[in-house]
């Protein structure tokens, strides 16, 4: 009876530097798959205006940086629509729509991405804090002992810029800052520009 070799055995006797090209190659296409796909959301995403908070201006390791908080990162879930109870680590579609200044804001939330149309968009994020809030609810009270604000990331929490321009952007008023991001039809996000005072200073490129 004919015996068939393990995986094991046969990528023994595949040779060190063979594998390691392969290796190499397996690397070089998943970046070139995360790059592409980031590309992808930067020229035909749409965009939406984002206020941000700058916390912290650098990383030794990655150069400056500053990390930011968005006024979607946080919402109650009391006075929006869709499901009503998240948990921690659990996916999020937020439904946006801008505001009278044309900033976005939160209407919805909900555990599977929602059809829309401009101008509003879906941006997915991970929920960060748990909530709850049943749909007969009328107050903040009666939603699970009050534990109806959420807190959701995005991915856009990070954005590095030219090495000792960081602390000059943590320095600046928060009100003066903004963030244009692009949002893909699936939902994922990136920033495309940073703005200070309405007047771009940072263009993402697109690869």
């Amino acid at each position: 009876m004919m015996r068939i070799p393990s995986a094991d055995l046969v990528i023994a006797r595949v040779p060190v530097l063979v594998r390691a090209i392969l290796a190499m190659l397996v690397l070089c296409g998943a970046i070139g798959l995360l790059v592409q796909s980031r590309a992808s959301i930067l020229s035909s995403g749409a965009e939406i205006r984002l206020k941000t908070e700058p916390v912290d201006p650098r990383d030794l390791f990655r150069g400056d940086y500053v990390v930011l908080n968005y006024e979607i990162s946080r919402f109650d879930l009391v006075g929006t629509e869709g499901d009503r109870v998240f948990k921690r680590g659990e996916t999020i579609y937020v439904r946006l729509a801008p505001n009278a200044e044309g900033f976005a804001r939160v209407v919805a939330a909900y555990k599977a991405r929602p059809d829309v149309k401009a101008p509003e968009a879906v941006i997915a994020g991970t929920v960060r804090s748990e909530g709850a809030c049943p749909n007969d609810a009328q107050n903040t009270l009666q939603c699970d002992r009050g534990r109806t604000g959420l807190r959701v990331a995005y991915g856009l929490e990070s954005y590095f810029v030219p090495q000792g321009e960081g602390l000059a952007i943590e320095h600046t008023e928060r009100s003066r800052i903004e963030v244009v991001a692009a949002v893909a039809a699936s939902g994922q996000a990136a920033i495309k520009r940073l703005l200070i005072d309405g007047k771009p200073v940072y263009e993402e490129p697109p690869y």
